[in-house]
């Protein structure tokens, strides 16, 4: 048999309890907590076609990833500016300490 391999942060503990939660929740109570969601002003319920779902739920998981890493810089200060304004920035810059 192939050994699970979980989410970081999961375990097969965490995958359990998830489950006796949903399998034990009547369906009054899975309604609310649906209607809960739909109240959270931080997040967005969309509906999207069936096909887009796997790209979409690449983007959140590359999101998540550049977020991590983010916060894993030892100084974000230092982080090089990237982009079109930084190249501009960059340009500025080397103009200040020209003589005319």
């Amino acid at each position: 048999m192939k050994p699970q391999h979980y989410p970081a942060g999961w375990n097969e503990e965490r995958v359990r309890k998830l489950l006796r939660h949903y399998e034990t929740q009547t369906e009054e109570e899975a309604v609310a907590e649906d209607e809960a969601a739909l109240r959270q002003r931080d997040q967005t319920v969309l509906v999207v076609p069936n096909l887009l779902v796997p790209m979409i739920t690449r983007l959140i998981a590359k999101a998540g990833q550049q977020e991590q890493n983010a916060s894993r810089r030892r100084n974000k200060r230092a982080a090089l500016p990237r982009g079109p304004a930084a190249d501009s920035a960059k340009s500025e810059k080397s103009r200040v300490g020209r003589s005319r």
